[in-house]
C-alpha cells in the first residue's frame, strides 16, 4: 500500500532539503466567514444565439415567475428523488463544512445546506401546505427577481461534485439541486454563456472546441508523425474506419492541449501493442456532455445519440471513454437510459468502458509491460475525480473507481504516494473547476475552490517530495493547470494516467529514445 501522509509523523523525503518552518496545511480548513462576500460573483450570461440553438428563450420572458414555477413543479413532479431532497433536510449541520467553495470563500451560503435552502425556501412557498399559509413559519419566501438572480450567482458556485452527500445522513444530493435551478434558469432564459456555447458547438460539430472533421484529421495525422519520430513505429490514430472493433470517445481537449494530448497518445501506444482495431469518430469527437451541468434531459440525450449513431454508422463492437470525469459519470450512470439500448455491441464486454479499464486488464493479463524508470523523474500522486469518485463506478467490484487508475500508476512508475485519506476517495476534494465552472470569468472562485486540494498536495510534496499530480478527468486537468503555480508547483505538474503509460510502455520493435541519444 502507498504511504499516505500522517501530519503527526512529518518525515521529509532525502533528496529533498526540509523546511523546518513549513507549517502544516490543513486541507479542510474553513476561511473566515464573510456572509455575502461571494454575493457578487457571476458569470457571464448566454447570448439570445447560445440559448436559442439548445431550445431556451434567448432572453428572460416577461412571464419569467410563472414559467419557473411551473417548471419547478414539473421537475419535483418528474423526479421523485428532488422532492425528497427538499423535503427531508433538518438542517444537522454536517454538510456545513464539507464543500470546497464553502471551506475556500468563507462565505455562508456556499454552506451546501444554505445553498439548498435557495432553492428549497421558494419550494416551500409554493409546493407546500405551510409555506402557502404561513410562510414565514416555515422559512418559505416569494420568488423574485432578486432571488432568481441570487440563484444564478451561488447555483453557479457549486461543483455538483456530491461531496458533502457522502457525509448527509439523509444522502441529500446538491448536484441534482444545482442542476434543477439551472435548469429553471435556463427554462426562463437566464442560461450561463460558458456551458450553453458548449453544448451549442457539440450540436453542430460535434465536440466542444467547435473543431471541424478536417481540422481533426490533419491533427491526428500530425500526433501520427510524432509517435513515428519518438518510437520508429507507424502508430496510426484512425479516424472514421468501418468495422473497427473499438470506437474511442474522448474529451476534445486530447485533440490540442497539454497534459490532455499525451494522454491521447498513451491511448494510442497501448491500443498499438495489443493490436487493437480502433478507430474515432469526427461526429462523435467529444465525450464530455454538458447538458448535465445545466440539468436538461433533452440536451443531454441529443449529445449522447451522437455516440450511439456513430457507433452504428460505423459498425463497433464496443464503446471505450477517455479520461474524463463527468463523461464518465454520463456514461456509467446515463448512457443506456439516453441512448440504449446498445444491443448491437458485442455482449461480452462492458457498454461503456473506460479506458482504464481497458489498459488495467491488458496489464493483468501481461499483454503490455512497462519500464518503470522511464518515470523516474516523478514523485507522483493522484487526484480522485468527482464525478468518477461518486457518481459512477469501474471495473468489477466496488470501489474499483479507485483502484485502478492507482494501480496503473504503481505499474508505470516507481515513486507513488496518496495524498491525506480524508481529501481522497469517496472523500476526494474537487478540483474547483467542474460542473461548468472552467471558465475565467469565475477564476477567483476556481483558485479559492482549488485550495483544499491544492493544500493537501502541498502537504503531500513537504512530506514525501512528491512532484506531480496526475488525473483521469480533463477538467481537473485543465483547473490545475491554472491553479498551480499559486502553490509554488510548475503548470506541468498536473498529468494525465496515460501520460505515464505512454512514457513507460514497452512496444515491440520500438527505437529507444535514451539510447539514440547515446548514440549520438
Amino acid at each position: 500500500m502507498p504511504e499516505t501522509i500522517n501530519p503527526t509523523n512529518r518525515i521529509h523525503n532525502n533528496n529533498r532539503p526540509a523546511d523546518p518552518v513549513t507549517p502544516y496545511l490543513d486541507p479542510l480548513d474553513m476561511a473566515d466567514l464573510v456572509p455575502g462576500c461571494m454575493s457578487q460573483s457571476h458569470s457571464y450570461e448566454a447570448s439570445p444565439v447560445h440559448q436559442e440553438k439548445l431550445g431556451f428563450p434567448g432572453e428572460l420572458v416577461d412571464d419569467w415567475h410563472d414559467k419557473a414555477i411551473n417548471k419547478m413543479g414539473d421537475l419535483v413532479s418528474k423526479y421523485k428523488s428532488l422532492r425528497v431532497f427538499l423535503d427531508s433536510c433538518v438542517k444537522c449541520g454536517a454538510c456545513a463544512d464539507k464543500c470546497h467553495y464553502g471551506m475556500g470563500t468563507g462565505d455562508p451560503k456556499n454552506m451546501p445546506v444554505a445553498r439548498q435552502n435557495l432553492f428549497r425556501s421558494v419550494y416551500r412557498r409554493y409546493f407546500t401546505t405551510a409555506g402557502k399559509y404561513v410562510p414565514a413559519l416555515v422559512g418559505a419566501r416569494d420568488l423574485t427577481i432578486e432571488v432568481l438572480d441570487e440563484w444564478y450567482s451561488y447555483f453557479h458556485q457549486c461543483s455538483q461534485c456530491r461531496r458533502c452527500s457522502v457525509y448527509c445522513p439523509y444522502g441529500i444530493d446538491t448536484a441534482e439541486i444545482s442542476m434543477a435551478a439551472r435548469e429553471i434558469l435556463d427554462t426562463v432564459g437566464k442560461g450561463q454563456k460558458y456551458c450553453n456555447e458548449i453544448i451549442g458547438k457539440v450540436h453542430e460539430v460535434g465536440n466542444n472546441l467547435g473543431m471541424p472533421a478536417k481540422a481533426m484529421k490533419a491533427t491526428l495525422e500530425d500526433f501520427e508523425e510524432d509517435l513515428e519520430d519518438e518510437t520508429g513505429l507507424e502508430i496510426k490514430m484512425p479516424l472514421d474506419i468501418k468495422g473497427a472493433d473499438i470506437l474511442l470517445v474522448t474529451p476534445s481537449a486530447d485533440f490540442f492541449a497539454e497534459p490532455h494530448i499525451d494522454g491521447l497518445l498513451g491511448y494510442a501506444k497501448v491500443f498499438h501493442e495489443a493490436g487493437a482495431s480502433w478507430t474515432m469518430s469526427t461526429t462523435a469527437s467529444e465525450a464530455a456532455n454538458f447538458g448535465m451541468f445545466i440539468g436538461s434531459y433533452e440536451n443531454m440525450r441529443k449529445v449522447s445519440l451522437r455516440i450511439r449513431k456513430a457507433a452504428e454508422e460505423l459498425g463497433v463492437k464496443r464503446i471505450i471513454f477517455g479520461e474524463c470525469g463527468h463523461a464518465w459519470r454520463v456514461a456509467y450512470s446515463f448512457l443506456n437510459t439516453l441512448a440504449g439500448p446498445f444491443d448491437f455491441l458485442d455482449s461480452r464486454y462492458p457498454v461503456p468502458q473506460h479506458i482504464c479499464e481497458y489498459t488495467w486488464d491488458l496489464i493483468e493479463r501481461d499483454i503490455i509491460k512497462f519500464d518503470k524508470s522511464k518515470n523516474d523523474e516523478y514523485r507522483l500522486t493522484f487526484h480522485d475525480s468527482c464525478n468518477v469518485a461518486r457518481g459512477s463506478g469501474m471495473g468489477d467490484k466496488p470501489g474499483d473507481q479507485f483502484e485502478i487508475p492507482r494501480d496503473i500508476l504503481k505499474a508505470t512508475c516507481n515513486h507513488y504516494f496518496d495524498m491525506e485519506e480524508n481529501t481522497i476517495r469517496k472523500e476526494t476534494v474537487c478540483c474547483g473547476g467542474g460542473g461548468g465552472l472552467l471558465t475565467d470569468d469565475l477564476l477567483d472562485l476556481r483558485k479559492k475552490g482549488a485550495s483544499p486540494r491544492m493544500k493537501a498536495l502541498s502537504n503531500a510534496r513537504e512530506e514525501n517530495g512528491v512532484t506531480h499530480m496526475a488525473a483521469i478527468c480533463a477538467i481537473c486537468k485543465s483547473q490545475f493547470a491554472k491553479v498551480m503555480p499559486g502553490y509554488d508547483f510548475e503548470i506541468d505538474s498536473i498529468l494525465s494516467v496515460h501520460q505515464m503509460v505512454s512514457n513507460a510502455i514497452i512496444l515491440t520493435g520500438a527505437i529507444d529514445p535514451d539510447e539514440e541519444d547515446d548514440d549520438e
